[in-house]
């Protein structure tokens, strides 16, 4: 069989395409400092949610949106950073 298996890479949440759905691979709770690292724990990131890119601010260096679960979120780009995601393929 030449079956080719792909294993999605897991890239920063910043860099996933808008519209594009992942899962939360890694999350560096060290570079985020503690009132950011207990935000992401309230609004429900860890490792295996479900993630999506909905909106980027247009100036590029703003925050974004994302959703997570059923809620929509906004998170700093320097935060979104922190989120290692794997792009789900179909």
């Amino acid at each position: 069989m030449d079956a080719v298996t792909t294993i999605p890479i897991p890239v920063s949440l910043e860099s996933l395409p808008r519209g594009q759905r992942a899962t939360v691979a890694d999350i560096d709770w060290q570079g985020l400092s503690i009132p950011e690292a207990r935000r992401l724990r309230e609004l429900g990131f860890d490792e295996g949610v479900g993630v999506e890119v909905l909106h980027r601010s247009p100036l590029g260096r703003g925050p974004m949106a994302c959703r997570i679960g059923r809620m929509t979120v906004a998170l700093r780009r320097t935060v979104a950073g922190s989120i290692r995601v794997s792009p789900l393929t179909l």
